[in-house]
């Protein structure tokens, strides 16, 4: 829209929902094979796991004291695309595709490839799963065979969702997974959120990261299109209060709208326009609504006459 307004005493009903979506990750769960359970049945945590079963100290020996930035963890995992040793993948991710590494050979871990992990207690490399095969540590409380993730800190409620194929994090029962958005969503999004056709599965508009593996906040618009929680800030920062994708408006503009209408009924056509454009006839699009409608052309800016919003543009 271009205006510059300040949003302060809108409506709260407008406003984008935030989530959390974390990256998906990995493991390889006891010796059970992928095609035996459903994915779901494969990740377990500190209350149904193969550490519990043990019945000694080993699940709690080295808890909380490995592991990087990402994740509590007590593995190592080796890279099949590099065969390099790292914490983890998003710490792989991180170093093959800094600045310092040429663009030649730049990539990403295959997370689901993961075959091979590094106890991070006795050193021993074996194949993926969640005990040590030599000293019996329980490597991470919640584990999932299907992402191959290890992960101690298992406050964050992780769980593996079928539809998206990956590990979420805020607990199941907090979460629902649409499949025409291709995601999972707040429960409080069910009946209300926009559907729209993948809507996770596009780069963000304003920052080109792709959203359905970005470890950063994410908000579900109203018109249903996805953006992160930072960049949506820092548009309205810049008072940019418009959907980059479709234009729709972000938030609950109402009392913006009547600030606009205050503000013209205030602004008379200038002399230049009183002669020769005070009675012309403009068409307009709605950008919210999608109505087109022929107005009275003002400089400050045209109305909708059908949902009254001035997100509009001429024709």
């Amino acid at each position: 829209m271009g205006l510059s307004i300040d949003l302060s005493g809108t409506h709260d009903s407008g406003e984008p929902k935030q989530m959390h979506y974390p990256d998906e990750q990995e493991n390889d769960m006891k010796l059970v094979t992928e095609s035996s359970l459903p994915s779901d049945q494969l990740c377990f945590s500190s209350e149904e796991n193969e550490c519990d079963t043990n019945g000694n100290s080993n699940e709690e020996r080295g808890l909380m004291e490995y592991g990087c930035p990402h994740y509590r963890r007590r593995c190592r995992i080796r890279a099949p695309c590099c065969n390099q040793i790292f914490d983890c993948r998003h710490c792989h991710n991180e170093a093959m595709n800094s600045i310092n590494v040429d663009k030649v050979h730049r990539h990403d871990l295959p997370r689901h490839q993961v075959q091979q992990v590094i106890c991070s207690l006795c050193g021993t490399q074996q194949e993926v799963r969640q005990v040590c095969i030599n000293c019996g540590v329980c490597m991470g409380k919640y584990f999932c065979a299907t992402c191959k993730l290890f992960d101690d800190d298992t406050s964050k409620q992780q769980y593996h969702c079928n539809g998206c194929g990956i590990c979420r994090i805020g607990g199941r029962e907090n979460f629902f997974h649409c499949f025409r958005c291709g995601c999972c969503y707040s429960v409080l999004l069910k009946n209300s959120h926009a559907c729209v056709e993948g809507a996770m599965h596009h780069d963000c508009p304003v920052c080109f990261e792709y959203l359905f593996e970005s470890t950063n906040d994410v908000s579900v618009l109203p018109c249903g299109h996805t953006i992160h929680v930072k960049c949506l800030k820092e548009m309205q920062q810049h008072f940019q209060y418009a959907c980059p994708l479709c234009s729709k408006s972000v938030c609950d503009m109402s009392k913006v709208w009547e600030k606009l209408d205050i503000e013209i009924a205030a602004t008379p056509m200038p002399e230049l326009y009183q002669n020769k454009m005070a009675y012309m006839q403009v068409r307009i699009l709605c950008n919210d609504c999608g109505t087109v409608s022929e107005v009275q052309f003002h400089v400050v800016a045209q109305k909708c006459l059908n949902c009254r919003s001035y997100n509009t543009r001429q024709m």
